[in-house]
Order: C-alpha cells, then structure tokens, then sequence
C-alpha cells in the first residue's frame, strides 16, 4: 500500500466505493421487492375479508361505493367484466387467492393491472385495484443512479486534478537526465503548482550553483597552472639534485591533482554524455598504458582477444587509474591485469581494504596510513563506470588485492 501510486490508489478508492454503491442500491432493490409484495398481500387480504363480511350484510349500491372508496377500487360493468375474465383465461396470472366459509377472493394481474374477483353467493363482482401508484421505487432508482454517476464525475474531477503531476514528473525527470534547461511550469496556483513553482525555483538555484563551480573551477585551475609552471622551471634550474627532485615531484603532483579535479568535473556533469564505440580491449590497454607513464616491466599482461562497445578514452583512464593504485599501494609496486568471461580484473598484492569499497569511491577517502593520492581515484573509476553502464566489484584472495570492472559487452574477436 505504502509503494502505491496517488493515481493506482484513486483508481482502487472509486471503483471499491461504486462497487458498494450498485451493491447496496441492488440490495436496495431486493429488498423493496420484498417488502412491496408483503403490502400487496396484506392489502389484498384485508380487502378479502372486508368485502366478504360486507356482502354478508347484503349492502345497497351506496354502502358498496363507500366500500369500493375507502378500498380505492372500482367496479366494473358486467359487460367489460366478461371480456376481462375472457382475458383472465388466455394470460391471467393469480397473484392473490384467499377466502373462508362466507366467499372467495382472487386478484389477477394483466399486463401489470390488478383486477380483484369477488364471489359470494349470488354476488359476483369483479373490481380493479384503482389504488394510487406509488413512485417511492422510481424515486429511489433516480436517486441511486444520480449518487452513482455523481460520484463517476468526482472520480473524473480528481483524475484530471491530477493530470498535471504527470507534466510535472516528466519535466522532472528531463532535468534529472541533464536537461538543464528544463523549466517547470503551471497555471494556477494550488497545492500542485506550490510544488511546481518550488522546482522550477530549486532548478534556477541549482543552475546558478552549477555555473558558479564551474566557473570558480576553471579560474582555479587555470591560476593554479601559472605558478605550478613557472615553479617547475626554477626547480629544473637548480643544482642541488635531491631538492630539485622533491620539488619537482611536488609540482608534478600538484599538476596531477589539477588534472584530476578537470576530468571529475567533465565525467560528472548531468549533460557529458559518453562516446561510445566497438573497440578492441588491446587498443584501450595501449592507451593506459599511454596515461599510466611508468616502466611496463612493472605492468604485466594477460589479456584475451576480445571487443567491447564503450568510450575508449574514459575506459583507458578507468584501467590507468586502477593500474596507478596497484603500483603505489601494492607490496612489490608491480600490478597483474587480465581478464576473464565477464570481467577485466587489476591485481596486486597488499593488505585487504579497511573499509567496504563504497568508502573509496567517495571523493577524496583513502587509508589513514597512506601519504600519497590524494584519494580520487577510484572515485573517478566508479563515476565513469557508472556513465558507461558497468560495476566496479572487489575482492580479496591469497594476500591479492582484486579490483574488478564488471563488462557486460564484450566478444572475442
């Protein structure tokens, strides 16, 4: 119930209260059914036992319209009385047949008019029940099927009160796929245009935010490119080796960091979209290769023959990057990549991770041992993978560190 949408739970509200409606109102029919055969045949036994202790007294033609009144029924000629009992014996259906010692009564219906036959020795009356048709029962019918179509336009109203929300999701869920431009918009001002008003102004904020990053971060890196430039040329000039060595190193980190913060800030953008293509795998490990800028001895390969559809530039910087985390964390600096059936796996000997792997794909988290990093890599391997529609998995086996990239689309060739 709780995982329901507003719209699946209206729909199931309306129809369980229309369902109850028609059965109450059918059961309401039954029951006045009932209840108007009860007064038929109390009505016709008591004007069985009155007329037949009336024509006992033998009344005069006076007595008898003062009867046929208060009984609301009218006498009928002998003559039409004689076609109506013709009638009687062809279609006649007895609704009501009673009597005693003094006489017999029946009532016959014919074609929904009552007709009541009296006889008592030498009276032999036939009568029409001439008593005022009662419209409690059409009453009751138009009241039943007003309820049921008001409450069908109430389900309507709230239907199309709703409609809007579903404009609403989808210029939502644009904007979520990064469409910034998206803008949200409504008419009137309820409850549902509040909620629209109050997105379109988060996504106005949230754009002014988005630009403000990224123009604080192109001003940053490219005022932190001067200085760390400038500093490696008057590094290279001096002549003491080892403090020209560690600035060198210093700068050359500082550079990497920069490097780094440009390509999160490109991968994470709701609108980068990837460019994929069918590549071999040998061609994307040339380029991490490329990238990772170290001795290949201390890389070893072992690789199969195989293909896969993606972006050969995000998926080389995914291999450099977990190759560079194998030789600067790993016990013999050097690092193992293969594949299998479904994965490519880096491997390394070290110790086993600390924390569970969701801690090392957050920005800026590493070991509290480890000095150097500066704990963005494998946060810049989950978000290219997750833009490239792959996992990054982990495990541990035989004192080996073994990250894996969960592939999906790949084939030998």
């Amino acid at each position: 119930m709780k995982n329901l949408s507003v719209t699946t739970f209206i729909h199931i509200l309306f129809s369980v209260a229309i369902t109850i409606l028609i059965a109450t109102f059918l059961l309401f029919l039954s029951w006045d059914e009932d209840r108007h055969k009860i007064d038929e045949f109390k009505r016709y036994q008591l004007i069985s036992l009155t007329f037949l202790s009336n024509l006992r007294l033998n009344p005069d033609k006076e007595e008898l319209k003062k009867l046929y009144k208060e009984l609301h029924v009218k006498a009928i000629s002998p003559l039409k009385a004689k076609k109506i009992k013709e009638e009687i014996e062809k279609s006649g259906e007895t609704i009501f047949s009673g009597g005693s010692s003094l006489g017999q009564v029946r009532v016959f219906n014919i074609n929904d008019t009552h007709y009541i036959y009296v006889q008592r020795m030498e009276h032999n009356l036939m009568l029409k029940d001439n008593r005022p048709k009662s419209y409690y029962f059409e009453i009751a019918v138009t009241l039943g099927v007003f309820l049921i179509g008001l409450l069908l336009l109430l389900y309507l109203a709230v239907l199309r009160k709703l409609y809007p929300l579903k404009k609403l999701h989808k210029q939502i869920q644009r904007f979520a796929k990064g469409d910034m431009q998206t803008r949200i918009t409504y008419l009137y001002d309820d409850e549902i245009g509040k909620i629209a008003k109050s997105f379109d102004d988060a996504i106005v904020h949230i754009n002014e935010l988005s630009t403000s990053k990224n123009l604080f971060m192109r001003n940053m890196m490219h005022e932190l490119k001067t200085p760390i430039t400038k500093g490696r040329i008057v590094a290279e000039m001096l002549e003491d080796e080892s403090s020209k060595k560690i600035l060198v190193r210093a700068f050359e980190r500082m550079n990497e960091l920069i490097s780094e913060l440009a390509e999160i800030e490109r991968v994470t953008t709701q609108s980068f979209e990837p460019n994929f293509e069918y590549v071999a795998l040998k061609e994307i490990v040339e380029k991490s290769q490329e990238l990772l800028m170290t001795e290949s001895h201390c890389v070893k390969i072992e690789i199969e023959n195989r293909a896969l559809t993606t972006d050969v530039k995000l998926m080389a910087l995914v291999i450099k990057n977990l190759l560079d985390n194998g030789l600067k964390y790993g016990k013999k600096k050097c690092v193992l990549l293969r594949t299998n059936a479904q994965t490519i796996e880096v491997v390394s000997e070290g110790e086993k991770l600390q924390h569970p792997l969701s801690y090392y794909t957050e920005p800026f988290s590493q070991e509290e041992k480890r000095s150097s990093g500066f704990g963005l890599g494998l946060y810049i391997v989950h978000s290219i993978l997750e833009k490239l529609g792959y996992q990054l998995g982990y495990r541990y086996e035989e004192g080996k560190n073994i990250f894996m990239i969960e592939v999906q689309k790949s084939c030998q060739i």
